[in-house]
């Protein structure tokens, strides 16, 4: 059982996968047809289901996260984390999987992040 969980959704990658998806969908439907405008707009559709939140969940033995459905995911067992928080990152940090200083950085959308540091 867990102490605690929390999901972030991944709200600007959703908008950025959704537009990428129809504004290459449009492109290639004017360039070259329906049938390959669908085919190029249907390239981003797969990765929202895969990251499209990022859940934390934490008990006394271990931390796990998780994005979108779990096919992405990470777990920490307390004896080799030194800490772990959240943090506030600036926007030139990006999303996602980082590999930081002495540990790991999570995070989906907005400023608010996982940060793990280990022994």
């Amino acid at each position: 059982m867990d102490n605690y969980q929390h999901t972030q959704p991944g709200t600007l990658l959703r908008w950025v996968l959704g537009g990428c998806s129809v504004v290459c969908g449009g492109i290639g439907y004017i360039m070259a047809g329906l049938e390959i405008g669908l085919l190029i707009a249907s390239i981003f559709l797969p990765f929202l289901p895969l990251l499209h939140s990022l859940t934390v969940c934490v008990n006394q033995d271990v931390i796990r996260l998780r994005f979108g459905i779990g096919l992405i995911r990470k777990r920490f067992h307390t004896k080799e984390i030194q800490t772990a928080f959240t943090v506030r990152n600036r926007w030139y940090n990006g999303f996602g999987i980082r590999k930081i200083w002495g540990g790991w950085l999570y995070n989906v959308s907005g400023w608010d992040a996982v940060e793990i540091q280990l022994w």
